[in-house]
């Protein structure tokens, strides 16, 4: 049985380990206040914008633009969104293990499988998860979250882009934690080159006189609207995705940090409980042997 004085020292541990995660749970909860409201600013623009884009696409002759071109996707890369610290739940173990899943696959969205599947990493959880499985690795995006600009996700975007164009890749997917909540985030994994068409809605056949989709016009053309949309299209959306892990981290750490606060308070109840029982068992003992030593002496 353990002594009074481990106990105490224990319930003082613990005590100490609470005060750390109710001060880290009041920190994650002031910046999810911060992040979440970015992610609400940035989110209309940023679908809004993906809808024109494929409406625009579905429109628009693939040819028009070398960012719609669709090619066979044999040489594909991931990007893979994570935190660079933890102490934040599932919130890195539920995206690895979505890319691990991804890269087990191996195959495109019509069955063929993939000849090369590279991963870009932004986080440090994810570069230390390609680490230890050795995988191949193009680039990792050291401090992107350290903060957030929107300028850094206009670079990866250009770099991506560039490599899509010079048919180094044919496809780019995108990994990451999409923000429902505080205490909820889904793990997402969206198409980010070549910009995927949306059906467009036809009219009903019973719909007399109804007008058709038809293209749009132009001004001052075609190539030139494209070429100042698609790029933007892809910032943002990238932007978005950066927005969205960044939320959904601050949310995951203020719920298990909240989750081992609760933990804490419970164990120091039990080892309270424990430490009043042992000292009044050794009460009890020093008195039944003053008792018993002057029983002794009549």
């Amino acid at each position: 049985m353990p002594s009074l004085r481990d106990i105490r020292k224990r319930i003082a541990s613990v005590k100490n380990t609470r005060q750390i995660t109710k001060a880290m749970k009041m920190v994650a909860a002031a910046k999810l206040r911060r992040a979440q409201e970015a992610i609400v600013r940035a989110r209309p623009y940023a679908q809004h914008l993906d809808a024109v884009l494929g409406s625009l696409a579905t429109r628009a002759d693939l040819a028009a633009h070398p960012l719609l071109a669709v090619r066979p996707p044999k040489r594909v890369e991931l990007v893979l969104l994570t935190s660079d610290r933890g102490l934040c739940g599932g919130f890195n173990a539920n995206v690895l293990r979505r890319a691990q899943r991804f890269l087990a696959d191996g195959k495109g969205p019509d069955g063929s499988p993939y000849e090369r599947v590279e991963l870009s990493t932004l986080g440090r959880k994810g570069r230390d998860f390609t680490q230890r499985r050795k995988l191949a690795v193009r680039k990792d995006y050291v401090g992107v979250f350290e903060q957030l600009e929107f300028r850094k996700a206009e670079a990866i975007a250009d770099e991506l882009t560039r490599h899509f164009v010079e048919a180094r890749l044919d496809a780019v997917f995108l990994l990451y934690n999409e923000f429902q909540s505080a205490i909820s985030q889904r793990v997402s994994l969206v198409q980010l080159l070549p910009i995927v068409p949306r059906p467009v809605l036809a009219p009903e056949p019973a719909a007399e006189g109804a007008a058709q989709p038809v293209d749009y016009l132009y001004e001052p053309s075609r190539a030139e609207v494209l070429d100042a949309l698609l790029p933007q299209h892809l910032a943002t959306q990238l932007w978005r995705a950066m927005l969205e892990s960044q939320a959904s981290e601050h949310g995951a750490r203020m719920t298990a940090m909240d989750a081992a606060t609760k933990n804490a308070s419970e164990m120091i109840a039990r080892l309270t409980l424990q430490f009043n029982r042992a000292r009044q068992a050794y009460i009890t003992k020093e008195l039944m042997e003053i008792v018993s030593g002057a029983e002794a002496l009549k």
